[in-house]
């Protein structure tokens, strides 16, 4: 790609600069154990261009300083800015699913396979900025006058672009007839870098082909998951089974997940039959709960978009812009694949554990409970609300520790939720809670040995 076709608009008047910082970003975090390439060394771009080229390219960017102050650049500058990289794919998405735009029927697989390739092309670009160490413009140049705060890393290659380039290649995949507006996205993401001034255009061309490298191989991965597979429906029928037809997700119990060593590692044990005193009681308890307009309010909450697939985002970005991460980019974007990803194996471990036992529903059991909403279209036990919550809560204290009891109390209250909308017996609660629990285990040891101590 041509300079000149990097800038479409008039030149305009300069914004004032901000300082530079000083020290380094993460210097080792190029090693650290990546989820689909085989590591960030083996997908190494280029070296950069020399230092005649670079000066040239540098000339270029003082020539596009005054394009800051045009109202569509300015504002494309601070939104990409916003916080790190990974920040604004992630936040894209979730309003996305928020909204109820198409997301595929799965739009955990979505999070986890766009979080993945962010943080692979992330670590990608930390091998090669520290391995070539390219000063940053106003770094050669201290007159040169960037328009946002310069990272403290290396120049090259572009890690916006290349977190950009891989978020947008992975939202084709999963969703093709919006591509070219991701393609579009993620080169005015990558651009916005140069319009501010903080890296050169062969960064960003460099990132670009980085991050699509690095897509193709968690498409190849996204593609093998057995998620294509067609399953049996066939439901079976007795005495304390589900009743119903053409369950939701039940392929999802034969996928191949991340890290678990099978589907059914963490199986729970069998539930006790619907016809003994102990699950006559729970059906009781459940029937009987006192409903208030505050359990109500909560309970619909954790039905809805947010509640069901994007809050774990949520008190990420807020707990990483608390502490500062949301300036270290290969830590935002580890936090983004690490909670995804352990979502991504609850999921599977639930189904296995639903389609293995196809247990009946609390409102089956006894017709004297009135559920608050719709009943999803699959068996009780575990309840996958708590399964998910709990992976999602344990992800979450482990990487931010200081909110440990806080975080694991909204995961609680989010499989205690659907007790109180009469859909679950406390002991699919109880189940699941211990499964989510167990398969965030594995990843927190994952996390714990990927190098980024």
């Amino acid at each position: 790609m041509k300079l000149n076709h990097l800038i479409s608009i008039g030149l305009l008047a300069c914004l004032p600069a901000l300082p530079q910082t000083t020290g380094q970003i993460e210097p080792k975090a190029g090693a650290w154990k990546t989820w689909a390439i085989t590591s960030g060394k083996d997908y190494r771009a280029a070296p950069p261009p020399d230092a005649e080229a670079t000066n040239g390219e540098l000339d270029w960017l003082r020539s596009m300083a005054a394009v800051r102050n045009n109202p569509k650049i300015a504002e494309q500058i601070a939104f990409w800015d916003a916080g790190a990289p990974s920040y604004r794919w992630m936040d894209i998405l979730s309003k996305r699913i928020i909204a109820g735009q198409p997301v595929t029927g799965y739009a955990h697989r979505v999070q986890t396979y766009m979080a993945m390739a962010m943080y692979d092309a992330t670590i990608a670009a930390w091998d090669a900025k520290y391995a070539y160490n390219r000063q940053r413009p106003s770094q050669l140049d201290p007159t040169f006058s960037p328009a946002v705060q310069v990272p403290r890393s290396p120049s090259y290659p572009s890690d916006y672009a290349a977190t950009a380039a891989a978020a947008a290649a992975v939202l084709a995949y999963f969703i093709p007839a919006e591509a070219a507006s991701f393609q579009s996205l993620a080169e005015e993401a990558g651009r916005s870098r140069l319009y501010a001034g903080a890296e050169f255009p062969s960064d960003y061309l460099a990132g670009l082909d980085l991050g699509k490298r690095v897509a193709d191989r968690v498409i190849e991965k996204a593609r093998a998951d057995g998620s294509n597979a067609i399953p049996s429906t066939v439901v079976p029928t007795g005495k304390c089974m589900w009743i119903g037809a053409n369950p939701l997700f039940i392929a999802a119990a034969k996928w191949n997940p991340l890290l678990l060593n099978s589907q059914n590692e963490f199986r729970p044990p069998p539930p006790p039959a619907c016809d003994s005193a102990e699950v006559k009681q729970q059906a009781t308890d459940v029937r009987t709960y006192p409903r208030s307009f505050n359990s109500n309010e909560i309970a619909y909450y954790w039905q809805g978009n947010e509640g069901l697939q994007t809050w774990q985002f949520n008190f990420a970005d807020r707990w990483m812009a608390e502490d500062k991460l949301d300036q270290n980019p290969p830590r935002a974007a580890r936090v983004y694949a690490l909670v995804a990803a352990a979502y991504f194996d609850a999921f599977i471990a639930s189904q296995d554990g639903k389609f293995t036992y196809w247990y009946i529903r609390p409102h089956q059991l006894d017709t004297g409970i009135i559920p608050l909403f719709a009943v999803p279209n699959f068996p009780s036990y575990p309840s996958n609300h708590s399964t998910f919550s709990a992976a999602r809560a344990e992800m979450l204290a482990y990487l931010f520790p200081t909110r440990a009891d806080q975080i694991r109390a909204v995961g609680k209250e989010a499989g205690d939720s659907r007790i109180w909308a009469g859909l679950h017996f406390e002991m699919d609660n109880q189940a699941g809670q211990k499964l989510g629990a167990s398969v965030a285990g594995k990843f927190i040891n994952w996390a714990k040995n990927d190098g980024s101590q």
